[in-house]
């Protein structure tokens, strides 16, 4: 079933809240990795506009999804950006 516009937001709201460690190279918190395996790929890649995939270190996503437990497929694109992973891993999530 489809996420609707107003949960979407929400899911992206609890994402970057809960992983703003991240964003100084923090591990991340228990809380982060849950937020990374639940929200859905669906409501967050679609708002990555070039401007804010030029700002993500792709190695360093990658690194942090797969240590929360959450694969991305080989050649998985998420907004604007081609996340390159040679392990499976399901949806990458950038942070937005």
């Amino acid at each position: 079933m489809a996420q609707t516009a107003a949960e979407c937001k929400e899911e992206r709201r609890l994402l970057v809240d809960g992983c703003k460690s991240l964003l100084i190279r923090k591990p991340p918190s228990g809380y982060c990795c849950e937020r990374l395996r639940v929200t859905h790929v669906n409501c967050v890649c679609p708002i990555i506009t070039p401007q804010l995939a030029a700002l993500i270190d792709v190695n360093y996503a990658v690194k942090v999804v797969q240590g929360c437990g959450r694969q991305v497929p080989r050649h998985f694109k998420c907004g604007s950006k081609l996340f390159l992973s040679l392990t499976l891993l399901i949806p990458i999530i950038c942070i937005a």
